[in-house]
């Protein structure tokens, strides 16, 4: 059977999903065209994704030479809403994806969304976007993919959904213990290899704080029906409970690969000899524990001022992006992250309806703000 090739653009191309996704186009040349590639500052492996993929487009922050393989150099937001396109995937890292990806929507493209501040920082943002647009947003990130997935076929309303969190790098250890922790130490996430940015967030446990904001507005559900169980082995990727009592759970290898390929092939299920298989008698027993948030004080702070509204979750997003680079770079501890973001929120005055201007400039408003009470720079890489 013959398919129609899919046009692509992937929004943060040399990140670990960009990469991981150029890895199931790669496996599928007869099936997808990469339209256009996006990245940082990663320009090496930038020119040999423009070298393999020949995209028409590009934008860069790295130093890139204009027309460099070919390729036309454009605003990520005009490459996004190009008529050729037919689906974004949205792979940036923190803050700088919001943009694209509400051109993306306008434009009516079908949006895959791995990158969780996109949505945490405007969720009814995002949702209009689509709506105007007629557009559709696919979850890629695993833990909505796995609610998405449980929840495909059901005509019945979820009464709850439980994200699962792994617990990150001190999942062991109290609080108190970590005030001279390692970036290194902090980065050995104890189940998934990902980028820096989201394995110190899953060490604080930020982002299950923002995968439950991201799930209250991809599923339209209130706050109070999502609940976060530490599940160590991180195979169950989340689970969705019905009214009747059912529990649906949602199981994997603890790789992006699948939930990006159902992405990107939806909604077929595609077979790919490339990704990694469970196999149920090996993996052995799956446990589940009540989350002690004790451990870890980003994750109430930022379900606080996630149920906010206004400005206040896109000041949230900046404010932890910032908080993330601080820590990385040695300039404060990790004990030191929830009471950094929340100084800068306590001085955030916060837009009530606003406007995805008034969205993006609160997030580099707490960036910015964020870095400067310690002097260091405000180029976030």
């Amino acid at each position: 059977m013959k398919h129609a090739i899919k046009n692509l653009v992937i929004l943060g191309s040399t990140g670990s999903v960009g990469t991981q996704t150029l890895d199931i186009v790669r496996a599928f040349p007869d099936r997808f065209a990469v339209v256009g590639l996006c990245n940082g500052y990663n320009a090496p492996l930038f020119k040999q994704q423009i070298d393999e993929f020949k995209p028409s487009f590009i934008n860069t922050l790295g130093e890139v030479e204009s027309e460099y393989g070919g390729a036309t150099f454009a605003l990520a937001e005009e490459i996004v809403a190009r008529p050729e396109v037919d689906l974004v995937v949205a792979a940036t890292v923190g803050c700088a994806g919001m943009a694209p990806a509400i051109a993306a929507l306008h434009a009516g493209k079908t949006l895959g969304l791995a990158n969780k501040e996109v949505i945490v920082m405007s969720g009814n943002g995002l949702i209009e976007a689509a709506r105007s647009g007629d557009a559709t947003i696919l979850p890629i990130d695993s833990e909505p993919s796995a609610i998405w997935q449980c929840l495909e076929g059901e005509v019945s309303e979820p009464s709850r959904l439980i994200i699962t969190a792994s617990g990150g790098a001190f999942r062991d250890r109290t609080w108190d213990s970590l005030g001279d922790v390692t970036p290194e130490q902090a980065l050995k996430h104890p189940t998934w290899t990902m980028g820096a940015k989201i394995t110190i967030d899953s060490a604080t446990l930020m982002n299950k704080a923002f995968e439950v904001i991201e799930s209250r507005w991809l599923f339209d559900i209130p706050f109070e029906q999502i609940d976060v169980t530490i599940h160590r082995q991180s195979i169950v990727h989340s689970m969705v409970e019905f009214l009747d009592g059912t529990l649906k759970a949602q199981l994997g290898p603890t790789s992006m690969l699948q939930p990006i390929q159902h992405a990107l092939f939806y909604p077929e299920r595609q077979a790919n000899d490339d990704l990694p298989k469970l196999d149920a008698v090996a993996m052995g027993s799956l446990t589940f524990e009540e989350m002690n948030q004790s451990l870890y004080p980003c994750f109430e702070m930022a379900l606080e001022y996630g149920k906010k509204g206004g400005t206040y979750p896109a000041a949230l997003a900046g404010a932890d992006e910032a908080a993330v680079k601080l820590f990385l770079d040695g300039v404060i501890k990790f004990t030191e992250m929830p009471d950094t973001v929340a100084k800068t929120l306590a001085l955030h005055e916060s837009v009530i309806v606003p406007s995805v201007v008034d969205t993006i400039e609160a997030a580099q408003w707490a960036t910015e703000t964020t870095l400067a009470r310690h002097n260091h720079s405000t180029i976030i890489r």
